[in-house]
């Protein structure tokens, strides 16, 4: 990946929905040879897809979570079975899996915290292998959906 690959993800990762013209004259190429880059980070994997980031609030999701969770146990059955179980609950933006304790990190958005506490009673409490919940409220986002940095790490000095 060049430093015109990583143009073309950082000018993308800001605006998704530019023309291929547009992008082309941003990361200044012409369309044809923007085009085929475009494609080769698609095929490629370096762009998964792309999507609208849509404001929660605009759907009445006004209540966030973090949830830290600790297994009973870490056999691979047992993770495997909470994972693909945590991936069929909507309300998991996202879920990540920690090195140490607690074993996974989710975060959750409601609509309020009675929609939290049903969820809480009703799903999350009847996930398998969990030993125990731990919900942090989220006040504020401070940092969110950032693009991720396209700039080369630099080199150590020799």
């Amino acid at each position: 990946m060049d430093a015109v690959d990583r143009k073309i993800l950082a000018v993308l990762q800001e605006e998704g929905r530019l023309t291929l013209t547009e992008l082309a004259s941003r990361v200044r190429l012409s369309v044809s040879p923007c085009h085929r880059r475009l494609r080769e980070l698609e095929r490629g994997g370096a762009i998964r897809g792309y999507r609208a980031v849509v404001d929660p609030v605009a759907l009445g999701m006004t209540f966030e979570a973090l949830v830290f969770v600790t297994m009973l146990q870490e056999d691979r059955e047992t993770l495997l079975s909470f994972e693909e179980a945590v991936t069929r609950i909507p309300n998991v933006l996202l879920a990540q899996r920690l090195f140490g304790d607690p074993d996974y990190l989710l975060r959750i958005v409601t609509e309020d915290l009675a929609a939290y506490q049903q969820l809480q009673d009703d799903t999350l409490s009847l996930l398998p292998g969990v030993a125990r919940m731990n919900s942090t409220l989220v006040m504020k986002r401070v940092v969110d959906n950032r693009p991720l940095p396209t700039a080369k790490p630099a080199s150590p000095p020799a």
